[in-house]
């Protein structure tokens, strides 16, 4: 019996996870426990093609894209724990409730998204989770947010 994992580096973030550049939105994983919780990382770095419009000489991540992270976060932390690398796990949105924005997310910062699950079980199709955005202690952004879990027959 293998251990679980506790953390994801980008290579097993690509294996769970079908999104690329520009759309990959989470670096790396330095906590996972099991399906309960994890912590994502995203180096913010102004070679980023969103910060060419929004907003030129004024760089600001768009609170969508940090929702997103949050939601990339989950998908590692959910696909680690149930085994499920180079199966295709898609996830998608159902519901985004909550959501606050707190802080501009800037070129240099370091996004450190945690989030837990509210509800949701192995073999499930729709999960729901908390998540909060954080850059240098301070709140960026919060949501809580469902998703649904589209496996393909063979993943199990």
């Amino acid at each position: 019996m293998t251990e679980p994992r506790t953390e994801a580096n980008i290579d097993l973030i690509q294996r769970l996870l079908p999104h690329r550049y520009p759309f990959l939105l989470v670096d790396k994983v330095i906590e996972i426990n099991g399906i309960q919780s994890a912590k994502g990382i995203k180096c913010v770095t102004m070679n980023e093609p969103h910060f060419q419009g929004h907003f030129p000489g004024n760089p600001i991540m768009p609170g969508v894209t940090i929702i997103e992270a949050m939601a990339q976060t989950t998908a590692v932390m959910v696909g680690t724990s149930l085994n499920l690398e180079d199966k295709n796990m898609q996830i998608y949105f159902m519901a985004i409730d909550n959501c606050k924005f707190r802080r501009m997310v800037r070129p240099g910062d370091v996004l450190e998204m945690n989030v837990e699950l509210v509800r949701g079980k192995p073999g499930g199709k729709v999960w729901k989770f908390k998540g909060q955005a954080m850059v240098d202690g301070e709140l960026a952004a919060e949501a809580d947010f469902t998703a649904m879990m589209d496996m393909p027959k063979d993943a199990a």
